[in-house]
């Protein structure tokens, strides 16, 4: 079994290295080691899958995921953490260091995963704990740029969790929920503890899990889509009649797209499921 790093391990590494965890960068290391391990076991990781992992930091989370026979690839975009994890690995997960490989840039402009080894296929996991700042945008980048993603299991702030898995008419849903639902099923997959990060949160934190499924079939692009779900959140409490009269060019014109797609004028963004707002983009550019 692989070393895995403790709360004194973790303030050790990171004074060795003459860093700490920064706000530039969101960075909030896991110290305990059980929580490292029950997102391994959340996320349904097998020995042999390619996992990719965002936000590695000094390596807590990697080294349960070595642990656990995964190929591993790790996006960290701080020069000096990218550059001591390969050391870390090395001396605490000596006969997994094979499967370890990290790069050095910013998730959100990472358009390709080289390194795992031809025999570890393309990543078909992300499992991360995800800076609160930018983590809905990686999720989306992520299942967008590297289609053979078959699950998602992160760990987030709780507030953005809940708007991931919100269901159509809830007070959480919103883009964030429409958009995830192009792509996956999602679910929340419990809670997580402050104290088991470094330095400690003023916020809860909670896990979420997305399978990969099909997209709803239609005759226009994911960006159509999301431009129609763009607008119909733009400013939530208004009516869809409203919220989309400046993409499809007047209010009336909105109302003709909309009943062409079967939906209610008068009806929010928030009661609509992904599958409708697909039905009125086709409708918008039939218009056009």
């Amino acid at each position: 079994m692989a070393d895995l790093l403790g709360p004194t391990d973790v303030r050790t590494l990171a004074e060795s290295l003459g860093t700490a965890p920064t706000k530039k960068w969101g960075q909030n290391f896991v110290v305990d080691s059980g929580t490292v391990r029950r997102i391994v076991r959340v996320a349904g990781v097998q020995p042999g899958d390619h996992v990719v992992e965002v936000g590695p930091g000094l390596g807590s989370l990697t080294l349960a995921l070595l642990e656990a026979g995964a190929w591993v690839t790790a996006v960290e975009i701080d020069p000096t953490l990218a550059a001591a994890l390969p050391d870390t690995v090395a001396r605490r997960a000596s006969a997994e260091a094979e499967r370890f490989t990290v790069i050095n840039d910013d998730a959100l402009r990472v358009d390709a995963l080289p390194g795992a080894g031809p025999e570890a296929g393309p990543p078909s996991a992300l499992v991360a704990n995800l800076p609160y700042n930018v983590s809905v945008p990686v999720i989306l980048h992520f299942l967008e740029t590297f289609p053979a993603l078959q699950r998602v299991l992160v760990m987030v702030q709780a507030e953005v969790a809940d708007r991931l898995a919100a269901p159509p008419g809830s007070r959480t849903y919103g883009i964030p929920s429409a958009k995830a639902n192009w792509y996956c099923d999602v679910r929340r997959a419990g809670d997580v503890g402050r104290a088991v990060f470094w330095p400690v949160p003023r916020v809860d934190s909670a896990l979420v899990l997305m399978e990969r499924r099909e997209p709803p079939v239609t005759t226009v692009s994911r960006e159509e889509v999301f431009a129609v779900v763009d607008a119909a959140f733009a400013q939530r409490r208004k009516a869809l009649r409203g919220a989309l009269s400046g993409i499809a060019g007047s209010a009336a014109r909105s109302e003709e797209a909309l009943r062409a797609a079967g939906i209610d004028p008068l009806t929010r963004g928030e009661q609509l499921r992904i599958e409708d707002f697909s039905r009125i983009a086709e409708q918008l550019a039939a218009l056009d």
